[in-house]
């Protein structure tokens, strides 16, 4: 069997890693450098910049450990430096093209945007031409950019790589997972942060304990914080930008250095001239089915570009399932059920499975939360400041859900969500001898409440709950 993979990212990466796995011919097409956004711009450099930014936070607790010294400079140039390395990595100690070739796949990069000529046949600017029995699409999604006067004005994240020198001030329009991460590495290094939300709050898919917490930490790190703002307009003022927007049907502004969008992700449908290939497209996106096959049955999405799960952990999980559909015959069905995910803001938050609200919606639930101030790690490195809730079904005792927030948050959640896939129930985790001191005990502190909550076990109250007793004045 002939296989064309559209896109050298998570997705289109791992579906011709796995079609050739299975013995298919497989040709992968990258428009760029193949590894695509989440290695050469997106998430492992981004890490990268929020690293920087974290270790510069921290010299703000040097004295609590007894540490004398001056606050480290920021050397934006040097600290671009250091993301790009971590993009390069792939590609320079693990000769990931090189590999690529040495399994049989033949790689194609750096040819711009493929375009559909028919339904089995590809093409490139150049005129080369290719032909397959099956098709994969997964070339990913870009920044959106409002559709607002003045719109040009504004950068994306991708455009931080081209920053000369940090602004002082700064707007970052959308307050969800992209927004509030480009908006805290930007506050860690020393720049005036607006971070602008339409919705009621930031993060509106998150748990609503965690977005009120992650606002409430922003705003005492001096970043101003402004939900329930729409965008306008831009417009070019002497030595800035003048952002106008409108809140409460009042309309206000704001003069910054520089704005961002983290307005969405719309997949990039528009150069792959789906329409010679019959392909539906919504919303900018490729709507699949449960076997990820488009309205055209040979011819699958998988990755950013169905809008299903915007993660790259998803996209190679997507990847995976369509390389066996297209091989082998549409048998496996893909879900995003159990997905840890997280940002690495600062404080961090992660989540996997239902929000309180949704697991109160369905199910008779109990919740249980830990603070980490209650936790010896948080308080030894000094960032006591975060919580770990556990959502579990009453009946069945099967934990729904799990939110964190503070340091280490998306580690902690990676152990939740393993016991999730593996069917356990509160009281197993409960049972879980957990290292001491760490931050991921607080996962098991919340499955023994619980557990002594449903009277599973007569367990002895955590000491974290303990309260001091009060102080008795002699008479």
């Amino acid at each position: 069997m002939k296989l064309i993979v559209l896109g050298g990212g998570p997705a289109g990466l791992n579906a011709a890693l796995q079609a050739r796995e299975l013995q298919a011919d497989v040709t992968l097409i990258e428009s760029k450098r193949v590894g695509g956004t989440s290695i050469n711009e997106g998430p492992a450099p981004v890490r990268t910049l929020a690293r920087a930014a974290r270790l510069a936070r921290d010299a703000g607790s040097w004295e609590t450990f007894g540490l004398q010294g001056a606050r480290p400079q920021i050397d934006l140039a040097a600290v671009l430096a250091n993301a790009r390395r971590v993009a390069n990595y792939a590609h320079e100690k693990k000769h990931l093209s090189e590999y690529i070739r040495s399994t049989g796949i033949e790689l194609i990069e750096g040819v711009g945007p493929a375009r559909f000529l028919d339904q089995q046949t590809v093409g490139e600017a150049s005129g080369r031409t290719w032909q397959a029995d099956k098709i994969i699409i997964a070339v990913g999604g870009r920044g959106r950019k409002l559709p607002i006067p003045g719109a040009e004005l504004a950068l994306t994240y991708s455009d931080i790589w081209s920053l000369q020198q940090l602004p002082a001030s700064v707007a970052v329009v959308g307050g969800a997972a992209t927004g509030c991460q480009l908006a805290s590495i930007l506050e860690d290094f020393g720049c005036q942060v607006y971070l602008l939300e339409l919705a009621p709050r930031l993060l509106p898919q998150e748990d609503e304990d965690i977005a009120v917490t992650l606002a409430d930490a922003f705003q005492k790190q001096h970043m101003t914080v402004i939900t329930g703002a729409g965008t306008e307009r831009l417009e070019k003022v002497d030595g800035g930008i003048r952002l106008h927007y409108c809140k409460q049907e009042r309309p206000a502004s704001l003069r910054v250095d520089a704005v961002f969008f983290a307005t969405g992700w719309p997949g990039n449908v528009d150069a792959l001239n789906l329409a010679a290939a019959g392909v539906e497209t919504a919303h900018s996106y490729i709507p699949v089915n449960d076997y990820l096959q488009s309205n055209v049955p040979h011819i699958f999405a998988a990755g950013d570009i169905n809008g299903q799960s915007m993660l790259v952990q998803s996209a190679r999980y997507e990847g995976r399932i369509a390389a066996e559909n297209a091989v082998l015959g549409s048998y496996h069905r893909f879900t995003h059920e159990i997905v840890p995910s997280g940002s690495f803001t600062d404080p961090e938050y992660a989540s996997v499975g239902l929000t309180e609200a949704e697991a109160r919606q369905q199910y008779d639930c109990a919740v249980a939360v830990v603070q980490y101030d209650d936790l010896l790690r948080p308080v030894v490195d000094a960032h006591p400041e975060g919580f770990c809730k556990l959502i579990v079904e009453r009946r069945r005792r099967y934990i729904l859900g799990a939110h964190v927030i503070g340091e280490y948050s998306v580690e902690i959640i990676q152990m939740v969500a393993a016991c999730m896939a593996s069917g356990m129930r509160v009281e197993q985790l409960a049972e879980l001898q957990l290292a001491y001191p760490t931050f991921t005990e607080a996962a098991g502190m919340a499955a023994q409440k619980l557990v002594r909550e449903l009277g599973l076990a007569p367990l002895p109250q955590l000491w974290s709950d303990i309260k001091s007793p009060p102080v008795l004045l002699s008479r």
